[in-house]
């Protein structure tokens, strides 16, 4: 019975709960943006971030938060209090998956040093910090790329554009796929050498201008072109073409080629003053052993590469030998 009375006495001791101090209520106050980026896009400036989804304790952001972004001049020295009390709102915006695009039209702040900043109000009315400053030197438009051509020559794709700039960036895409910058270059033209016979790319290409602290303005980009280069260029014509007469052949050799395609090559020879004719077609070993020869006789050579679709070279310079 005494057991029985002590393990009830111990079972009613631990049910009964701790009471504490009262935990203090959340402030349930919005993290700041800390990843705002922008820069000109021809006349217009695009500005993207992030929507923090937690707040600064680490909780859930509610649903019901709004954001206050601003574009205003920076005073000087730089306040961020200031800058917020001087700088008009941007309404708008588009939201999708948490990633925020603004654009803001860049006609009111051309040949100005914008300042741009977001904060977070929560459903709550609680205001975050202003996110990271992102200081835009606006300038005019930079000038659209016009006539954008495109050429298939024997190291790849060649392009060619008009617009006036130091700098331009050029973009492709392979078939269907996404486009994707491929090279920043100085001027017109400009050769992708990354190309194979038989793809169809597309191009097109912008105006980049170089600003201070290594930010740049871009243009709109140029009208689009699309090649499916072929290959109609022949191998490298052969050089080095040497002719060793022997007892009863004249040995002809030259210099291998190194096109990625070559199929083999072609031997012409020539009698005395006459025309050069074909004698042989042979593989990639750049040799032959001409045993069609005669005594007394002096024969003049010259050889051609030929790729597997038969393209064919321009003749080497011709060499001769005498058969004694």
């Amino acid at each position: 019975m005494r057991g029985l009375i002590l393990a009830l006495a111990a079972l009613s001791m631990a049910g009964c709960g701790y009471e504490g101090s009262p935990l203090p209520p959340l402030a349930n106050i919005p993290s700041k943006v800390n990843d705002l980026s922008a820069v000109q896009h021809g006349n217009q400036i695009l500005a993207r971030f992030t929507v923090p989804g937690m707040t600064t304790e680490g909780m859930a952001l509610k649903k019901g938060w709004k954001l206050d972004f601003r574009i205003g001049l920076a005073p000087t020295p730089y306040q961020e209090d200031a800058w917020a009390e001087g700088a008009q709102p941007v309404p708008g915006g588009a939201v999708e998956n948490s990633s925020a695009l603004y654009v803001i039209p860049t006609g009111p702040w051309v040949g100005k040093n914008a300042v741009i900043g977001v904060r977070v109000i929560g459903e709550n009315g609680k205001e975050s910090g202003w996110s990271n400053p992102v200081t835009i030197p606006v300038v005019p438009p930079p000038e659209i790329p016009t006539n954008l051509r495109a050429e298939a020559v024997a190291p790849g794709v060649r392009l060619t554009w008009e617009a006036h700039g130091m700098n331009f960036r050029v973009f492709r895409r392979v078939g269907a796929a996404m486009f994707a910058a491929v090279a920043d270059t100085p001027q017109s033209p400009w050769i992708d050498p990354n190309t194979e016979y038989g793809k169809t790319y597309t191009y097109h290409v912008q105006t980049i201008v170089k600003l201070a602290d290594n930010r740049t303005a871009e243009s709109d980009l140029s009208a689009d072109v699309s090649i499916t280069p072929k290959d109609v260029f022949p191998p490298a014509v052969p050089g080095g073409v040497r002719a060793t007469p022997s007892p009863s052949t004249i040995e002809v050799s030259w210099d291998p080629d190194t096109d990625p395609d070559l199929a083999g090559y072609r031997v012409y020879r020539a009698e005395a003053g006459g025309m050069f004719v074909k004698i042989a077609d042979t593989s990639t070993i750049p040799t032959y052993s001409d045993h069609a020869v005669e005594n007394g006789k002096t024969y003049r050579y010259a050889i051609t590469a030929v790729d597997q679709l038969g393209n064919e070279s321009a003749r080497s310079t011709p060499v001769e030998a005498t058969l004694e």
